[in-house]
């Protein structure tokens, strides 16, 4: 059977037209062939691409990739943090009104006793996204306490709440919050509290029980200038490096498959509370910052922005500078996932949105 029949085959379940079925199919092929091309021009080394609706799926690895390799996720990471901490709200252990100060009695001078957790997880409490001193850092192998150190007291760029500006310092200091109020480091929470429930095997944030050889491997030479911009000098704590690899950043040091992120999307879309009831489900997914310039859920993106073109006002979702997008489009019961070893900066116009953008206008 060829790929083009199987993905007929696949789309042939959904009570579509027999034009519908043919021009999904289609469109499907093409965002295929995207991938593909850069394959074989060799800009790309590997990728796998996971997109299902209802029950219908279609799944290809290219390259180097098989279709469960486990790829350096970049800041998708930052969502699954946000679930660790929505486990905690909805034990009503902890509410997203309350104040950061509460958990870290350190972090309260000026404005900084009035940044809430719901602040840190939206990208609205003020703080910058890297620390301005984050390569030395990472240069000399700091643990993750030096970058909670720094960004307690790091000066805030705005008042909390009056604007959006990305920010992964805030969703470490949710990480580190969780990780008191638990009293569990948060990879072994993680793996405890969201991962094995949903049946996550091949996701880990730092390395856990794998080794770096089994991740796929950066192409770095594009990587981004906050993980060293491909100079052959940052090879020792750049995306590549053991250092970052076992570092479990909660902003961008998780691991996972198509699979896996598949089913964590997907227990959002149709919550049974596994992991999170659904009324707690929905908050997370739902925007909490209508009146500022981007729209954001808990840890997620939200809306077509940066998505799909085509996605619904409902979809939630989140891409990586490591070459990396996921989203979940509760209108459609769609979820896609394109996990790629080429860093964003260069895959993002050439292969995740043009795909993402295909996918998501499919009937």
């Amino acid at each position: 059977m060829t790929r083009r029949d199987s993905l007929a085959l696949t789309l042939a379940g959904l009570g579509l037209t027999f034009s519908a079925r043919a021009a999904n199919a289609t469109t499907m092929q093409n965002a295929l062939q995207i991938i593909q091309a850069q394959i074989d021009n060799g800009t790309l080394h590997s990728a796998v691409l996971r997109v299902s609706r209802g029950h219908q799926v279609t799944e290809q690895a290219f390259g180097k990739a098989k279709v469960d390799s486990m790829f350096l996720l970049g800041s998708i990471t930052k969502p699954l943090t946000a679930m660790a901490v929505m486990v905690l709200v909805d034990r009503g252990e902890i509410r997203l009104s309350d104040p950061a100060v509460k958990y870290l009695p350190e972090f309260s001078e000026g404005a900084r006793k009035n940044i809430t957790l719901e602040h840190l997880l939206t990208h609205t409490s003020g703080l910058p996204d890297q620390l301005a001193d984050n390569n030395a850092l990472r240069a000399r192998h700091a643990p993750l306490a030096e970058f909670v150190k720094g960004a307690v007291s790091t000066p805030l760029l705005f008042s909390p709440g009056t604007k959006y500006h990305y920010q992964s310092m805030g969703i470490l200091l949710a990480a580190e919050i969780v990780q008191r109020v638990a009293k569990t480091p948060l990879p072994e929470f993680l793996q405890e509290q969201v991962f094995t429930p949903l049946g996550m095997s091949r996701t880990v944030l730092g390395l856990g029980k794998f080794q770096k050889e089994d991740m796929v491997p950066m192409q770095t030479e594009h990587a981004a200038p906050e993980a060293g911009a491909g100079d052959p000098k940052a090879r020792e704590w750049d995306w590549n490096s053991d250092y970052w690899r076992q570092l479990a950043a909660p902003w961008g040091g998780a691991h996972s498959t198509v699979d896996d992120l598949s089913k964590c999307l997907s227990s959002l879309m149709h919550p049974d509370g596994k992991v999170l009831r659904e009324a707690t489900a929905r908050l997370m997914t739902q925007e909490h910052t209508p009146k500022l310039e981007a729209h954001r859920g808990i840890g997620f993106a939200v809306g077509p922005a940066g998505l799909g073109k085509g996605c619904s006002a409902r979809t939630f979702g989140h891409a990586g500078s490591t070459g990396t997008l996921a989203w979940a489009d509760p209108v459609t019961d769609t979820t896609f996932v394109l996990l790629t070893a080429l860093p964003k900066n260069v895959s993002g116009a050439l292969i995740l949105d043009p795909v993402s953008g295909m996918v998501s206008t499919m009937s």
